[in-house]
């Protein structure tokens, strides 16, 4: 693991695999995950076909930098959202997240990356394809969406799942992670590496406390479909007809709004990347990495 000291201010712990002499791929993380998320197996996948796979913590999440005492009303958020209200002032939006990305490039000396980004990750992945596309030599969206709340609305289960605060003693975080189950692979979705996973996340770095700050860049960045339009950088979608938490037509309008982009829709993958699925991932990335090399 390492730190990078950004211009703006900001820190992001991340880590790499593979030669920097190779083409560098940019992971980029969804809502509250860490690094480690991105399973070390599934990145060095990518170091066998030849990438420099980098992970690292968004801000508010992990070992980067917390914006700690910074309140968001949850309700007052949830409101805009859902309600009509007046969106409240949220600390920073989906647009800082890319600057952090790009940021994290030029501690690297990377002049252009790959970019895959999931859920949330392909958000900011989105985001630095519509302002940061000198930075990109590709990128792709996973089980993502466009910000338009007409599509990839989540299922009120997977919701309440989404947005039900988890315990704070470890035992009790650990049990509760299952409660994904709601919106994971209904074929490949595994409770027990979900209380794995999650017993890394909380020995690692437990900060329930950036999620409502997240969660407001996500909603008060609004909707990215018209500047999508625009987007040059090549791209591809990727999908799980099983999601429930992001409903796959928001994939589907994030591959409509970007020209030329390329759709792939996975059908027993839910809101997350099962291992069983990681030939056929790899296998598009690489695939659209090596088309779009330069």
């Amino acid at each position: 693991m390492a730190r990078a000291a950004l211009s703006s201010g900001i820190e992001l712990e991340y880590d790499t695999f593979g030669s920097p002499d190779d083409p560098t791929l940019l992971l980029v993380m969804g809502f509250t995950a860490q690094l480690i998320a991105w399973d070390e197996r599934f990145c060095r996948r990518f170091v066998d076909e030849g990438f420099h796979v980098v992970r690292f913590d968004n801000r508010d999440c992990g070992l980067s930098t917390r914006f700690d005492g910074v309140e968001v009303s949850m309700e007052a958020l949830i409101g805009a959202v859902l309600g009509g209200a007046a969106m409240p002032e949220v600390p920073y939006l989906l647009s800082d997240m890319a600057a952090d990305a790009a940021g994290l490039l030029d501690h690297l000396g990377v002049e252009r990356a790959h970019v895959l980004g999931a859920s949330m990750g392909g958000m900011i992945a989105q985001t630095m394809a519509i302002e940061h596309p000198d930075r990109l030599h590709s990128m792709v969206s996973v089980m993502s969406t466009t910000g338009d709340q007409s599509v990839g609305a989540p299922s009120e289960e997977a919701r309440a799942a989404l947005l039900t605060p988890p315990p704070t003693d470890r035992d009790g975080y650990i049990n509760a992670a299952t409660s994904s189950m709601v919106f994971a692979s209904k074929r490949y979705g595994d409770p027990e590496r979900m209380r794995l996973n999650a017993a890394a996340a909380y020995d690692r770095a437990f900060y329930p406390e950036g999620a409502p700050r997240q969660l407001a860049a996500i909603f008060g960045s609004g909707d990215r479909t018209e500047a999508l339009r625009g987007v040059s950088v090549p791209t591809l979608v990727i999908h799980g007809g099983d999601d429930t938490l992001i409903d796959v037509s928001g994939g589907i309008a994030t591959a409509r709004a970007v020209p030329g982009s390329d759709l792939l829709v996975l059908a027993d993958m839910g809101h997350d990347l099962p291992e069983p699925l990681w030939p056929q991932v790899v296998s598009a990335v690489v695939s659209h990495g090596r088309v779009h090399a330069n």
